[in-house]
């Protein structure tokens, strides 16, 4: 560090200041310490430590950074590590002390995201950061990692000097492919080939070896045997590559571990392994390195998927519809790059406007979460569901585990992040056709217009099945369709226009619906007569003439047509023509729904009074001291984590000796006098089944008569009992979190009780859920009338309801270790709602918070 470097950061330019703060670095741990190192491959480049001074909850916070690497990030990455370790830790706040001309520093700390305080004494600032990370801090949190994440992408997705490690002077080959395909597709950089037996090929200078080229690459592909893979890419990396493209298949277990260290040791973006190759269709690059079969057309579909063979039936799909792609990666197994990025790519990119995916998996669910909820408010975000059946569902052990089916979760996924999930590529292509060529609807009603009857039956079953409503047109309608339809026309929904309708009647009956405000969006079915004097082809192509039309979709059925779907081009632009009328319903299901969604309000996380975070850390880390592979806490750390959150609990007592178990029912009982005993021991989960529950005890003998009872029918596992009063009438309603291993916390929300998992009436959202959620998914299982009042019923009390699912959801969010909770039965009445019974299950430590950036 220079001098000035030193005298800022320690108020002194001695270098003792600085090797104290080494030595403390590098000293034995000690509780209330701690101190992270930023590292590079030429040494340390930063460090930062916070030291609690056995205050506890307050911690002093310092930071230095290498000269020459102020404003690149590193600085505010280890302040975001601490941060998490403090919170982790019972830590609420961080004070420091800077000069106050150090505003390099005092502005790292107020661009945090936290709420900071300044208070100035003589030539330093006191300043003091509140650790209440909210989701305004994970929002800011992510606008850095999503600006650190597309500069990392630059190299890779435009880059400006490009070699092919591995192209072959013989055609076969995958590396002389991709070689060909840069070079014919007009790639506007440096191109090069490495290949030690050739100077040039297909005209492409080559060279020996990454380190001989004249210029170093921007991006390296490497089409190399596996075992030679981590050894040229640590050969890249020592030349100042930036991206690596390893289309290279068949790289195991200890070469994959080789190669993401080299990335990792040299800051190299990595796409593949056993990948297709990435494309950038703009002007200025017309970067084309996959090996495909053609080069696709430019346009401003961002596509993304795993597969090879699904990316090149997508981007041939694309070319017959007309559609062109902005960029394209065939990301393979996924080592560093995924879809988040590309998502990321996409919104900043300024070319794309319609989103594309087919992925097996998300990266970071969290994160791709809230990336996919921010990028489809901007843009139509595709994908094929890959794994909607259950066949890969793990067992599980409590109701929240056994309800969160992997179909759920995706649902969940997809429904708050506005995604729309296909079944299929052949689906996918349907309704990006509509997407990019149509105006969304108002909503979902559709009109019927055909000229067979037997077509109009069939198109008005398909929009029934995918949802969509068909109302009956007004009179004031009728009237003007006959003055226009010829005679013989049948108005209704659908409307028959007869086999002899010309292209004037027809786009007249159109343009009429289409002013009615009764209808979103027109459905066209044809098939080809012999009385019409134009074919279905002409009758659709009228379809776009008349501007007015454009304001609401059109989608076009011909029965006879070859393609599942086309784009028809005319005058005013392009119609979808489907070959089948259930594609047709469908994409206007989906665009539809993409309506909804982008009318309804994004909602935000509510800021939750009475949580105890730092408490909450605690009762997990006890009981992650005592038992390292994780495990069922007992009902007292059970309720004792509730408490942590302000999540009502019916009022209990625990008791291990018969005369506890008097002593606790006598303490407990209310007007009436009767108490609930439930038996515990470790591994317990279904007390019901086990029978393991005694209801309605009344007066001593009865609770010690039932206290015998567990103990001689479970003797030898019956550790104690929890005694409850007995509970007042209501609804019986469950809930809970799991952390799924893909998505992240998922908070499910249905009918509780006994028969909760026979029933199955549940939904499920991913946490943290924001206010919109909550309302969505008390109102989405099939008894939500019930909570308000239908039949009979007694409403309940909804604000209450909102406030457990939120803070169960605040929870889970928070705990990382948390692998379940599960609430069964939720008592919901009108004057409140209360946990009759909680189980909660943690998970062994985890090294990383999952919301932390990484440095690349």
């Amino acid at each position: 560090m220079s001098a000035e470097n030193l005298r800022l950061r320690f108020f002194s330019s001695s270098r003792r200041s600085a090797a104290l703060a080494a030595d403390r670095a590098c000293a034995a741990p000690h509780p209330g310490y701690r101190a992270l190192l930023a590292e590079a491959p030429n040494g340390i480049i930063g460090l930062a430590e916070y030291d609690t001074g056995g205050s506890g909850t307050t911690a002093e916070i310092s930071i230095a950074v290498a000269d020459g690497l102020h404003h690149r990030g590193v600085g505010t990455l280890l302040i975001e590590h601490l941060v998490s370790a403090a919170r982790t830790e019972g830590v609420t706040t961080f004070t420091a002390d800077a000069l106050s001309e150090n505003r390099e520093v005092l502005r790292l700390f107020a661009d945090l995201g936290l709420r900071t305080a300044r208070r100035f004494e003589g030539p330093e600032v006191r300043c003091t950061i509140a650790l209440d990370a909210s989701d305004t801090y994970f929002t800011v949190v992510e606008e850095r990692g999503r600006a650190a994440d597309v500069a990392s992408l630059v190299p890779l997705l435009r880059p400006k000097v490009v070699a092919v490690v591995g192209a072959g002077r013989k055609p076969g080959s995958v590396g002389r492919a991709i070689l060909h395909h840069l070079h014919t597709g007009g790639f506007a950089g440096r191109l090069f080939a490495v290949n030690p037996a050739a100077t040039a090929i297909l005209g492409v200078p080559s060279h020996p070896s990454v380190g001989a080229l004249p210029r170093t690459p921007d991006l390296a592909v490497l089409a190399v045997p596996a075992g030679a893979v981590a050894d040229t890419a640590e050969e890249c990396g020592k030349a100042g590559v930036r991206a690596l493209l390893v289309v290279t298949a068949g790289v195991d277990a200890d070469q994959a571990r080789a190669l993401m260290a080299a990335c990792r040791t040299y800051g190299m973006r990595l796409v593949g392994p056993n990948c297709l190759g990435v494309i950038n269709t703009d002007p200025a690059l017309r970067l084309d390195a996959t090996f495909a079969a053609g080069h696709p057309r430019p346009g401003t579909a961002g596509v993304a998927v795993q597969s090879g063979g699904v990316g090149i039936a997508l981007l041939d799909g694309l070319s017959r519809l007309g559609i062109g792609v902005s960029s394209f990666a065939s990301l393979g197994d996924k080592f560093d790059v995924s879809g988040n990025d590309m998502l990321q790519w996409w919104e900043s990119d300024g070319h794309t406007d319609l989103a594309l995916l087919h992925l097996e998996s998300f990266g970071n669910p969290r994160a791709f979460s809230r990336t996919a909820r921010r990028v489809t408010r901007r843009m139509p975000l595709l994908t094929v569901d890959a794994g909607r059946t259950d066949a890969g569902r793990r067992a599980a052990a409590s109701h929240t585990a056994a309800a969160a089916t992997r179909t759920m979760t995706r649902g969940a996924l997809f429904t708050q992040a506005g995604i729309t999930a296909t079944r299929s590529v052949g689906e996918l292509l349907e309704t990006a056709s509509l997407l990019h060529a149509q105006p969304l609807p108002a909503g979902s009603r559709v009109a019927i217009v055909t000229n067979a009857g037997g077509a109009g039956v069939l198109a008005a079953d398909a929009c029934a099945e995918a949802g969509l409503s068909l109302p009956p047109p007004t009179p004031e309608l009728i009237d003007d369709l006959l003055a226009v339809l010829p005679d013989g026309a049948a108005v209704g929904n659908p409307v028959d226009a007869t086999a002899a309708v010309t292209e004037e009647q027809l786009t007249g009956c159109v343009d009429r619906i289409m002013r009615h405000n009764g209808v979103d969006a027109v459905l066209v079915a044809l098939v080809p007569t012999a009385v019409a004097e134009a074919t279905g082809e002409d009758l659709v192509r009228a379809l776009t003439r008349a501007p007015a039309r454009r304001t609401k979709p059109i989608a076009a059925v011909r029965l006879e047509q070859a393609l599942p779907v086309e784009l028809l081009p005319s005058d005013g632009g392009t119609v979808p023509s489907y070959a089948e009328p259930q594609a047709a319903a469908r994409a206007l299901a989906h665009a539809a729904r993409r309506a909804a969604w982008l009318a309804r309000p994004a909602g935000t996380v509510p800021d939750l009074e009475g949580v105890e975070t730092a408490r909450a850390h605690a009762v997990v880390e006890t009981y992650l001291d005592a038992h390292s592979d994780g495990g069922w806490l007992d009902p007292r750390a059970c309720a004792e984590l509730l408490d942590c959150y302000g999540i009502p609990q019916s009022p209990w007592a625990w008791a291990e000796t018969e005369d506890d178990a008097v002593l606790a029912a006598d303490g407990l009982r209310g007007a009436d006098g009767r108490v609930v005993m439930k038996g515990h021991w470790p591994g317990l989960l279904h007390k019901t089944a086990e029978h393991a529950v005694h209801l309605d005890l009344r007066g001593d003998s009865q609770v010690r008569a039932a206290f015998r009872d567990l103990e001689t029918r479970f003797a030898g596992l019956l550790t104690g009992v929890v005694l409850q009063p007995l509970a007042d009438r209501g609804t019986e309603l469950f809930a809970g979190v799991v952390q799924d291993e893909v998505f992240g916390p998922l908070a499910l929300f249905g009918l509780g009780g006994t028969a909760t998992e026979v029933l199955a009436d549940h939904a499920a959202r991913l946490a943290p859920l924001t206010d919109h959620d909550v309302h969505d998914l008390i109102t989405a299982p099939r008894c939500a009338p019930l909570l308000f009042g239908a039949n009979g019923a007694r409403p309940v009390d909804l604000e209450g309801l909102e406030q457990l699912l939120l803070r169960l959801s605040r929870m889970a969010s928070d705990l990382p270790q948390l692998a379940e909770a599960d609430f069964n039965p939720v008592l919901a009445t009108p004057s409140g709602v209360r946990v009759l019974d909680a189980r909660v299950r943690l998970l062994p430590r985890r090294p990383q918070d999952p919301y932390l950036r990484r440095l690349r």
